[in-house]
């Protein structure tokens, strides 16, 4: 819930702060601050069909919720699946309350779509879960030899 809600705050800071395309550097060459309106994906795929990030979103939802459940006792796959619901939870409360994602988070360095905090989860999420079947396979190759 914390992670939900430091998106959240930070989606309401940068509303506050910054008008519509108005871009502040925090990190020069490294990162800025832009506030965008994302009514599609990543690189505004599937831009404008909101209904089907709510049908997408509560599908996941679902998924993550049961995978959570089913595996609350590998805190490996739970800080994954964590990362991932709070993320998605983010993004569909943007969706829900707005129409559209409050993307902010601008690499400088490459050319990469702007992204927010509730992006990051789900990456960090995705990442935990790699990184906890790989850990997964080693000890169970080491069980077996």
């Amino acid at each position: 819930m914390g992670l939900v809600i430091v998106d959240q705050w930070i989606k309401h800071a940068i509303v506050a702060s910054l008008a519509l395309g108005a871009t502040h550097s925090v990190i020069p060459n490294v990162l800025s601050l832009t506030y965008l309106r994302n009514d599609g994906a990543a690189w505004s795929m599937l831009a404008g069909q909101q209904w089907f990030f709510y049908i997408i979103s509560i599908a996941a939802l679902a998924v993550l919720i049961w995978f959570f459940v089913r595996f609350r006792h590998n805190w490996h796959y739970e800080v994954g699946i964590a990362f991932m619901i709070a993320g998605t939870i983010g993004n569909f409360i943007d969706r829900l309350m707005n129409g559209f994602v409050v993307d902010m988070f601008q690499l400088d360095f490459i050319s990469f779509p702007i992204f927010n905090f509730a992006d990051s989860c789900l990456t960090v999420g995705v990442i935990c879960l790699m990184l906890a079947m790989l850990f997964d396979d080693q000890s169970e190759a080491k069980t077996h030899a």
